[in-house]
């Protein structure tokens, strides 16, 4: 065999091992991003609010894992008390809070399937309890009752799946001044919308309310 041959007939053979390799550090790079996320973990309570007309709003409780926790306390926590003063509050809420306003405060509701954009919250605080970080807010909703059930739903996500937000497993949510109402509710996989390239289902509170016949 001529070595112009060997290299004509070894060239298709080169030029798959290139692809197959190709193909396998795309793998493994995807891989690695995708084992990459999360990067924040936080445990949800809500507490769904209602007034004299309906719901009034949410109010959302976020425990945070212990590396964020750290990092929060370490960068905010100016005096080294163990506790944040209102001053260090107003700066967390600027600095490590309110830069999520643009996802919604990664909260995405429906009314009645159609949605309803979080463009405020009230009441932030940043507290540390038994060492962990906690954000509490409210959410204001209003949904006027009638006879018939009006559908909420209520899925909390960070859509670049950087933060990974889930409902805690003891009383993932109560009910507050809702005597006056008929309410259902359920804690699963939100199954109409998908993130994370469409991997991931988030969780979401399912919440049915209409006035007590």
């Amino acid at each position: 065999m001529k070595q112009a041959d060997f290299y004509i007939r070894g060239f298709p053979i080169l030029v798959c091992v290139g692809v197959c390799i190709l193909m396998i550090s795309a793998f493994v790079l995807m891989s690695s991003e995708v084992r990459a996320h999360p990067h924040v973990f936080i445990a949800q309570r809500l507490k769904i609010i209602f007034d004299d007309k309906g719901l009034a709003g949410i109010n959302a409780q976020w425990e945070f894992d212990e590396m964020f926790t750290a990092m929060i306390v370490e960068d905010y926590d100016c005096n080294r008390n163990g506790k944040f003063e209102p001053d260090e509050i107003a700066i967390i809420k600027e600095k490590a809070f309110f830069y999520i306003k643009e996802f919604s405060f990664f909260h995405f509701i429906r009314i009645n399937t159609r949605p309803f954009r979080v463009k405020y919250i009230k009441n932030f605080q940043a507290l540390i309890d038994d060492k962990k970080l906690i954000y509490e807010f409210f959410i204001p909703c209003h949904v006027t009752a009638t006879n018939q059930f009006k559908k909420i739903c209520i899925a909390t996500y960070d859509p670049t799946y950087y933060t990974a937000i889930f409902f805690t497993q003891k009383k993932p949510f109560s009910l507050i001044s809702a005597e006056a109402f008929n309410v259902k509710t359920a804690v699963k996989k939100d199954p109409e919308t998908k993130i994370y390239f469409d991997m991931i289902h988030p969780w979401a509170l399912f919440l049915e309310f209409k006035w007590k016949q």
